[in-house]
Parts: C-alpha cells; sequence; structure tokens
C-alpha cells in the first residue's frame, strides 16, 4: 500500500480549449516531488466521456492532440510514483446524448443525477445496457496500451433501474417490473454482473492488478460488495457533505475486512469540481494522521485545470502533509490497529436484515445513531471498530448494539454464545428484542421487556453522580422503553413528564417538567451486560447532549473494568488510536477542533498546542523504551504492574508514542 496519494480529478467538457496544451513532464514530475506524493491516479476517461490518449474502443478529447495519460504515467514512473487509471464508469454524458436508452431510469422515467436533459449535469448510465460492452471494451483497452498499476472505476454501485432494459429483463422472467422487491433483486444481480465482468476482463490483459470500484460510501454489513475491490478507498471529504464524523467510523469498520484501505480526503476548501478552492495546511495535516491514525493510507483530491499544468499552491499545500506522513511511515507498515470495544452498526444490521421475510423495525435514523455511537466511543477515548454479523465477537471484551438491533435466531444465538463465553454487552432502545416479536428480550438478561413509554421527550434520574453534574433530572429524547429489573443493577431511573406537549395540554416553552416519580427502571447493570432503555446514540447524534456521552462512558468504564487498554488526559475533542507493530505498540494522539464556517461546513484552521499529557496503556508484556516518533525523543516512563504510564510533553496536531517491548 502507498500512503501518499493523489486522485487527480479531469472531467472536461467538449467546450473547453487546448486541452492539456501547458502539460510537461519535469513540470509533472516537480509537482510530485513536492507533494511528496507516492501514488497518482490518472484519467482514461471522464464523466463528459471523453479519454485523454488515442482510442479505439472510446474518442479522443476533440481539444486534445497527444496521449496525456501515457506522458503522466512515463512521468510518475520515472520518479517511481505508481499510477492508477480512472475511468468512469457510471457516467458518460457523450453516450448518454447519444443512447439516451442505456440510462438508469427512475420509476417515472426520469433520469438519475440530472433529473432530465433540460438541467446542466451529468447522467447515470445502466449496466444492463449494451453500454456495460462499451465501458468494458475501454477498460480493457487501457489495461492493454498503458503500464498501469491499478483500475479506479468511479460512479458505481447497486442501484433500482426502470429503464426499458431493465423492464424488459424482469418480464421475460415472468416478473411484475414494478414490485420493488423485483427491480432491487435485478439492481443487485445487473451490479454483480457487472463487477465479474470487469474482474474477467482485467484478468484476460494483466491478471491480479488491482480494481477499486468506487461508490462514494463503503455499505456496512456489505462484505460482498467491499470484496468485489482488490483493495478500499474510503471517500470522505469533511467539507463536502461527509464531516469529521464519517471517516473514523467508515474506517472502523473497512480495517476489520482485511483489506488495505484508503481514506480519500481533498486539497478543496468545500468538495469535488471546486477551482479554486483550497483548505487550510493544517487541515490537511489533521486529516492525513486522522487516516494512519485510523490504519489507512491518505489520498488527497485535486482537480487539474484543463490546461494539463499541475498548481504550484496545490502541491506545496499538499507537501505540507505528505513531508509528515512520508516521516512516519516506518511505524505504518503492517501495524493492527488494536480494539476494546466492538460496535454493531445499525447499518450493518439494516443490511443483514434486507431480503429476510421479517418486519425488523429498523427505523431512519441509522446513520444518526451509528455516527452518535461513534463520536461518544472517540470522545470517551476507547479503543474501538465497528462490525457486521461477520465478525469475530470474541476479539472484543465489549459489544455495543446501538438502539434498534433486533436478533434473528441466528444473531441470538451468536450472542448469547458470546455472553456465555464471558464476553459483554452493551444494549440500548430496542435493541436484543426479537425480530418480529418485539414483546421480548431474546438474550439471557435480567430484564423483562413491557413495552414502549407513551412518554417522549422524559427524563433521566442517575442514582450516582455523573461528573461533571450532580445527581438530578436529565431531559432524554427519542423513543424510550419500559422494562422490569428482575436481576440487574439499577443506577437510574426513567421519570416521566406531566403529559406530552398537545394542543390540549402544553406548558412553558417546550415540553413539560418531570413528575419527581420514578417510572420504572433507567439504566440496569448486570452480570456481563448493561441496558439503557432509549436511543442513547441516535439522541447523542441528533442533539449532543452530553449527559448521554457521561451515561454511555459510565457504563463502559463499569463493563470494562480493569480491561480498557488505554486512559488519557486527552481533551474530548482529542483522538487515541492504538496499533501493534511486531514488537512494539504505537499510541496516536491527535488533537484539532474544527469549527462552524458559512452554513454548516466544518473547517480545521488552527492547531493549539497541547502539553504534559498523560497516558496508561494496559500490556502483560515489559516495556524497554518508550520514544516520541519520528523525533526519536525517548521519555521516561514506569511500568506498574500490567500499565505503562508516561506523559507526552507536547502535542500538536499529531505524535506518536512508540512503546519498544
Amino acid at each position: 500500500m502507498r500512503y501518499r496519494q493523489v486522485h487527480l480529478d479531469f472531467h472536461n467538457s467538449e467546450k473547453i480549449p487546448d486541452i492539456g496544451m501547458q502539460f510537461s513532464k519535469e513540470d509533472f514530475k516537480e509537482a510530485l516531488k513536492r507533494g511528496h506524493v507516492d501514488s497518482i491516479t490518472l484519467f482514461s476517461k471522464c464523466h463528459h466521456g471523453w479519454a485523454y490518449h488515442p482510442s479505439v474502443a472510446n474518442e479522443i478529447h476533440p481539444n486534445l492532440n497527444f496521449d496525456l495519460l501515457g506522458a503522466q504515467i512515463e512521468a510518475a514512473h520515472e520518479i517511481g510514483v505508481r499510477t492508477q487509471v480512472y475511468l468512469s464508469a457510471g457516467l458518460d454524458e457523450k453516450m448518454a446524448r447519444r443512447h439516451p436508452e442505456w440510462l438508469i431510469r427512475n420509476r417515472d422515467e426520469s433520469t438519475t443525477w440530472a433529473r432530465d436533459f433540460a438541467s446542466p449535469g451529468y447522467h447515470r448510465m445502466c449496466f444492463n445496457s449494451p453500454y456495460l460492452d462499451y465501458l468494458l471494451d475501454q477498460i480493457k483497452e487501457v489495461c492493454e496500451k498503458y503500464d498501469a498499476d491499478g483500475i479506479f472505476l468511479d460512479i458505481v454501485g447497486v442501484v433500482p433501474c426502470y429503464c426499458q432494459n431493465c423492464i424488459r429483463t424482469l418480464i421475460g422472467e415472468g416478473k411484475d417490473p414494478y414490485e420493488e422487491v423485483n427491480i432491487y433483486d435485478l439492481a443487485e444481480r445487473v451490479y454483480a454482473s457487472y463487477v465479474k465482468r470487469v474482474r474477467e476482463c482485467v484478468d484476460s490483459v494483466k491478471p491480479g492488478l488491482p480494481v477499486f470500484h468506487n461508490s462514494g460510501h463503503l455499505r456496512r454489513g456489505r462484505r460482498d460488495l467491499a470484496f468485489a475491490n482488490s483493495h478500499l478507498e474510503l471517500e470522505s471529504l469533511p467539507t463536502g457533505g461527509w464531516g469529521y464524523d464519517h471517516f473514523p467510523l467508515s474506517a472502523a469498520y473497512a480495517r476489520t475486512l482485511g483489506m488495505d484501505v484508503i481514506g480519500m480526503t481533498g486539497k478543496f476548501h468545500r468538495s469535488w469540481g471546486e477551482f479554486g478552492g483550497f483548505k487550510h495546511p493544517n487541515a490537511l495535516r489533521y486529516e492525513a494522521a486522522l487516516a494512519i491514525a485510523n490504519g489507512a493510507g491518505c489520498c488527497v483530491g485535486d482537480q487539474l485545470h484543463p490546461d494539463g499544468r499541475m498548481d504550484p499552491a496545490t502541491y506545496a499545500l499538499i507537501g505540507e502533509a505528505y513531508e509528515e506522513l512520508e516521516k512516519k511511515e516506518p511505524w505504518l507498515k503492517g501495524a493492527q490497529v488494536l480494539a476494546d470495544v466492538a460496535v454493531f452498526s445499525q447499518e450493518s444490521a439494516e443490511n443483514y436484515y434486507k431480503g429476510k421475510n421479517f418486519e425488523t423495525g429498523q427505523t431512519g435514523s441509522v446513520g444518526t445513531a451509528d455516527a452518535g455511537c461513534t463520536r461518544i466511543l472517540l470522545e470517551g477515548k476507547y479503543l474501538f471498530d465497528v462490525i457486521d454479523a461477520d465478525a469475530k465477537l470474541e476479539r472484543y471484551e465489549v459489544v455495543i448494539l446501538p438502539d434498534n438491533i433486533r436478533l434473528d435466531e441466528a444473531l441470538r444465538e451468536r450472542f448469547q454464545m458470546y455472553l456465555d463465553q464471558g464476553g459483554k454487552l452493551l444494549l440500548s432502545g430496542t435493541s436484543g428484542l426479537m425480530a418480529g416479536k418485539p414483546d421480548r428480550f431474546g438474550l439471557k438478561l435480567g430484564i423483562c421487556y413491557v413495552g414502549e413509554s407513551e412518554f417522549s421527550p422524559a427524563y433521566i434520574v442517575p442514582h450516582f453522580s455523573p461528573k461533571p453534574f450532580l445527581p438530578t433530572s436529565f431531559l432524554i429524547n427519542g423513543r424510550i422503553q419500559k422494562i422490569e429489573n428482575l436481576s440487574g443493577r439499577e443506577i437510574a431511573h426513567i421519570e416521566n413528564p406531566y403529559f406530552n406537549r398537545t394542543v390540549e395540554h402544553f406548558s412553558s416553552h417546550a415540553h413539560a417538567p418531570g413528575d419527581k416519580k420514578s417510572a420504572g427502571p433507567g439504566i440496569v447493570l448486570g452480570e456481563g451486560w448493561a441496558y439503557i432503555p432509549w436511543d442513547v446514540f441516535w439522541d447523542y447524534g441528533e442533539n449532543g447532549s452530553l449527559i448521554c456521552k457521561t451515561l454511555v462512558c459510565h457504563v463502559l468504564d463499569e463493563l470494562l473494568g480493569e480491561e480498557k487498554t488505554v486512559e488519557t488526559s486527552l481533551p474530548a475533542q482529542g483522538i487515541v488510536t492504538l496499533t501493534r507493530q511486531k514488537e512494539k505498540l504505537v499510541l496516536h494522539l491527535l488533537y484539532a477542533s474544527p469549527v462552524k464556517r458559512g452554513k454548516n461546513v466544518e473547517v480545521i484552521e488552527d492547531i493549539l498546542p497541547l502539553y504534559d499529557i498523560h497516558v496508561k496503556i494496559r500490556t502483560a508484556e515489559p516495556a524497554k523504551k518508550v520514544i516520541l516518533e519520528p523525533q526519536k525523543e525517548e521519555i521516561p516512563f514506569v511500568q506498574e504492574k500490567d500499565r505503562i504510564c508516561f506523559t507526552v510533553p507536547r502535542l500538536r496536531n499529531h505524535q506518536m508514542a512508540v512503546i519498544e517491548l
């Protein structure tokens, strides 16, 4: 895996003149050197449908008069930079206008991306049409003509389509093409056929050449889609709509699949297609560090000017981040990210249940709950992975089932076996209830399900001091479940409001106050399990209420006990990960604070230094040295039984502390 990559976008209308006329091999190489780049994705074909090289399978851009792709590959290889070749698979505006019958159609016959041809924008192609053969010829041509180190295919995925090709296919199978289940089943089959044929096409020329199919999001719980790739590139531009929470969540799942992972951000202030937009160098430094701390390489998105000349300002910007990253690579290669906690995400559960014949009760808040759970674990400094139904549970001390993870018999058996073998579960909301049978918990817990509360919002009253607060009634939002405590230890109770807010019943500006009576168990702890009876992770993801995080962290600490691997004084916005590299532990500490600018754009500008970060790491192995890398600065430590204790004197953005065992 190469850690310092660039994705060089190059989408050009046929109305743009003089394509590539300012390209220079020496200028190109100088930019890559300045940027400390070791791999770059270059264009064979763009969204407009044009090739950037002489082509029989396609047509060269009408305003390009030489082999730009060939010249770029040759220049990159001369300085040891790998080249992945990009083809826009799902978009081809040239062919969309020549063959509108090849386009994906919505049920009402409108097109996707651009809704019609009266709107500016691209139109998405259907792989269940002659377009796929057209695309495969282009892929084969690239593999035959160029020394590509990989193929990148963009704008693909499982997409329901009502074009006449898909309608005819279903009618020919004797199926109703307007039954949603049929159209989705066909979409899955069409995508599977596309992936298979691409692999066969590439292997017919260059067996084993890496191929990546970009869908813009790695769907948790769909290993079949992930394993269609040679590696994973997680598109996650924080300012482009993904936000700074998306990448840690996505990477925490991707790294469990045993594949090389690349985190793809951008140099843009906002997102793709933005000429003249730049983020602060500190933001890119942080995003590169965030990638490697999560076990991934880094790829920075750039967009080449139509004239073919690399922008010096861009590669100076990228170089600030990649020069630092290059020095850190010796402690990245072969390192495995360690985790105490696993999150069986709602998206994984949703994908697990697709095609099952019973109602799971999944809600539309899947992304919010997963993000809220991840944010609590990051802020609470827990080492965690995000998992699906095929993960090995025994690797983790605690598994979290956030808010709405219902169990079929297979999942019930897996989680019960995990409990019986000493594992620990944290459940919230309707998690743990049987799918299709919401009247009972499927696991052997010391609680009994009663039903959903008629009140929302309501209040939680802890029986302990939830620092930084004293015990009182705290507002909670979302669905709240009523349970009977049979054998657990109740550490909080629910308090109902006087009434829900209606036209006839309302008081004050928002919701009614609590009635100061116990309405049943709030949080219950048992032997190897804990239950929180409301959608606490959705609540944190939606509202960011501090009490949600405080209570979850208290419960997790109770469950982990002495098994928590890392403790640190790093503030809430800091991030901690720990990796194992042969006989070394590598601790990653990060700190930066995104702020909101404009209308809901998260940016990083200032990175403030932190001092005297106290760290405790649990390990039974004796330590020889603790060294701050890449500075090669040895610092003192104390080993007390199974804890290594030390203080990192200064942290600015990212610091690795390497414990030699």
